[in-house]
């Protein structure tokens, strides 16, 4: 989607994801958005990273491809609708790499 991450590449939790807030994007309404259309819970930053980067959790029975590929989608449909525009679709993306992987 051509989010920055907030951790570097090596450093990374699989379970714990860290994308920055594009500039221009309420994080608080991408996550009430997401929260009311999909009924998916995203946190926000705290302390020094309030409102600088999305706390997204993916681990137990919800880490499957499939919801995965699904808060994906989700998640691009609510930051597009506050304004930010993707450099590509991050579902595709997975679906492609799940695809190569055997998953």
């Amino acid at each position: 989607m051509g989010l920055k991450m907030h951790v570097a590449q090596g450093h990374r939790l699989w379970t714990l994801n860290t994308p920055r807030v594009p500039a221009g994007v309420d994080d608080l309404k991408v996550r009430q958005r997401l929260l009311a259309e999909h009924d998916i819970e995203v946190l926000g930053g705290f302390g020094p990273l309030a409102g600088q980067v999305f706390r997204i959790g993916i681990m137990g029975p919800l880490s499957t491809g499939e919801n995965v590929l699904m808060l994906l989608e989700a998640f691009e449909k609510c930051l597009r609708a506050e304004g930010y525009q993707p450099a590509a679709s991050g579902r595709e993306a997975a679906a492609a790499f799940y695809a190569s992987h055997g998953s």
